[in-house]
């Protein structure tokens, strides 16, 4: 699969038109993100996987952003600004909805730096938390 929609039951969400953010990410945190938008009861979030970033699934994306026409899109990375996937997903983001409206893409993710990571367990986790906030916030 290039992409995997929420998989969260119509139930448990508010209706597409009500969600307030669509949160698209790669990897481990969407299990993060999952688990902490369960925690809060954020229904009006939805998260979207991209399991494959090239080439690009813009098809999907664009679907997305019919599906959930008053959401902010953001994109939520474990890694620094500057090492991960921002960069290459977020033009290919605004390309991809352009013909459905006007996109300004949100970044949530570490800020800028020379290393990959902390190489401190706490500051990690602390990291890792205030990503995930950020992203469903």
């Amino acid at each position: 699969h290039r992409y995997l929609p929420d998989a969260a039951p119509e139930m448990d969400t508010a209706p597409p038109d009500k969600a307030r953010k669509l949160v698209l990410c790669s990897g481990k945190v969407y299990f993060d993100l999952l688990a902490e938008r369960e925690a809060r009861g954020a229904t009006d979030v939805a998260i979207g996987r991209l399991e494959q970033i090239s080439p690009f699934p813009h098809d999907h994306i664009q679907r997305e952003a019919q599906k959930y026409p008053n959401a902010k899109i953001v994109w939520c990375q474990e890694e620094p600004k500057n090492a991960g996937a921002w960069f290459y997903v977020k033009p290919r983001i605004v390309t991809a909805t352009r013909d459905v409206r006007e996109v300004s893409v949100q970044f949530a993710g570490r800020k800028p730096t020379a290393s990959t990571a902390t190489g401190h367990g706490a500051v990690h986790a602390r990291e890792q938390s205030a990503l995930v906030n950020e992203a469903l916030s």
